[in-house]
């Protein structure tokens, strides 16, 4: 029998396996409560409603430390690109000292503060091998490696569950397109994952693969540091809005126009602003898209790049924009137009994605590329007590309505159960082969 208990903090108790041929052999840890996999926004901002609600939780991140992609895989000019309001998490504002558009140290600082107002404390370098789904226990078991923070592995844990709270997000890992002969052009080739800054580019000639929010910064950045970018439009199509019309954030007004209008007509709006604005941006290669932005934020997942400066330098002749390409072959790269350039690195701003396929052993919820099938606002349930935060493709602020709604379904059914004098589940089929240390 597990008891269950109120204190805000998870405890964990040690089982031990009976039956080495049909269980886990390693260490096992029954949970009271949800495990919550990554510890990003997402993760943390359900850690905070869990803790609002009185539910204890274990939150288990890969890295050694909160928001890794944030803290570790992000360019230093970085900037959040929608106003502060639409990027706080729940129950716990951005400071007022704080400008509209905080810097990626600044957002850093919130999340560290969030972290501690909320007394979240995740479990670092525990990386999922693979979560099940029980059912003849009518749990969840999910399997880590825990590794020290100087590599040396700490075995494979398996930590048992009633609910399993997915949270690593749409940006879990690095998209690398395959190019011919890549392998032989002989410069220096990363993902913008491993950007900082284009201080050692000084002078050098830059492919910059892709044109998103990524591409267009970075290339924006190169040509602070005196560097010579050549931006890759490999679809010829984008769209790009001002980050503010009229000294108001686009963002925001687009959302307070979506009050009164369908999403199609605020996109010919949005499309119209964005012509008086920024010109006719075709004439320079950035053909845009026939859906309007938000429809294309919406139904792929494609989200406008908002300006702040690159398109300027596109005008000016500092960032050349080309198509597609072909191949690469020693300090050269043949376009798809057949121009030849010659370059010194690549940069790949090819974007992120989901790495849920990997260990989630679960086809009903999730689609083939580790996104709900369900669109937003109801992809955030499962079944058996399955949730998903970070995926409505709507970024913070969407995240954060989910994390919410995962809380609260939680914290229901919690407080449900524990109102009762003795506060128990059993753990069925299961203990036929653990036996708790409780």
């Amino acid at each position: 029998m597990m008891h269950y208990s109120t204190d805000h903090h998870p405890i964990p108790t040690m089982i031990e396996n009976l039956d080495h041929e049909n269980f886990f052999p390693g260490r096992c840890i029954l949970i009271n409560g949800p495990v919550i996999v990554g510890a990003g926004p997402s993760g943390l901002a359900v850690g905070a409603g869990l803790k609002q609600q009185g539910v204890p939780f274990v939150i288990l991140e890969r890295d050694n430390c909160i928001a890794s992609l944030w803290q570790n895989h992000t360019y230093d000019r970085l900037k959040l690109h929608l106003p502060k309001q639409f990027c706080q998490l729940p129950y716990f504002p951005f400071p007022d000292n704080f400008p509209e558009y905080p810097t990626k140290y600044q957002f850093l600082d919130y999340l560290e503060s969030y972290a501690r107002n909320f007394d979240i404390n995740p479990q670092f370098n525990e990386n999922v091998l693979s979560a099940t789904y029980d059912e003849t226990c009518g749990l969840w078991r999910v399997k880590t490696i825990g590794n020290t923070d100087n590599g040396f592995s700490r075995g494979e844990v398996e930590y048992i569950c009633r609910w399993l709270v997915v949270a690593t997000g749409e940006n879990a890992e690095k998209v690398v397109p395959e190019f011919e002969g890549l392998e032989e052009f002989g410069g220096q080739v990363m993902h913008v994952c491993d950007y900082k800054s284009g201080e050692t580019y000084r002078g050098k000639r830059v492919l910059v693969v892709g044109c998103g929010n990524s591409g267009m910064e970075v290339s924006l950045d190169l040509c602070h540091h005196n560097a010579i970018p050549s931006m890759v439009v490999r679809s010829s199509q984008v769209h790009v809005l001002p980050r503010e019309i009229l000294g108001k954030s686009t963002f925001d007004i687009a959302v307070s126009m979506m009050k009164f209008f369908p999403l199609w007509v605020v996109d010919k709006i949005l499309l119209a602003v964005a012509r008086v604005v920024l010109g006719n941006i075709e004439k320079y290669g950035l053909k845009r898209p026939s859906k309007g932005p938000l429809q294309l934020k919406n139904t792929e997942g494609k989200t406008p790049v908002l300006d702040i400066g690159a398109l300027q330098k596109i005008r000016s002749g500092e960032i050349k924009v080309v198509p597609g390409i072909k191949r690469f072959s020693p300090g050269r790269v043949e376009l798809v137009n057949g121009e030849n350039l010659e370059i010194n690195s690549v940069i790949l701003a090819t974007g992120y994605c989901s790495n849920v396929p990997s260990w989630l052993k679960e086809n009903e919820f999730f689609c083939r590329n580790g996104i709900p099938k369900s669109s937003f606002p109801n992809g955030w349930k499962g079944k058996a007590g399955l949730y998903a935060v970070g995926f409505t493709r709507r970024g913070l602020s969407g995240a954060s309505l989910d994390a919410i709604k995962i809380a609260n379904d939680i914290g229901r059914i919690w407080k449900e159960e524990t109102k009762h004098k003795q506060h128990s589940v059993t753990v069925g089929g299961c203990q036929r082969r653990c036996k708790s240390h409780c």
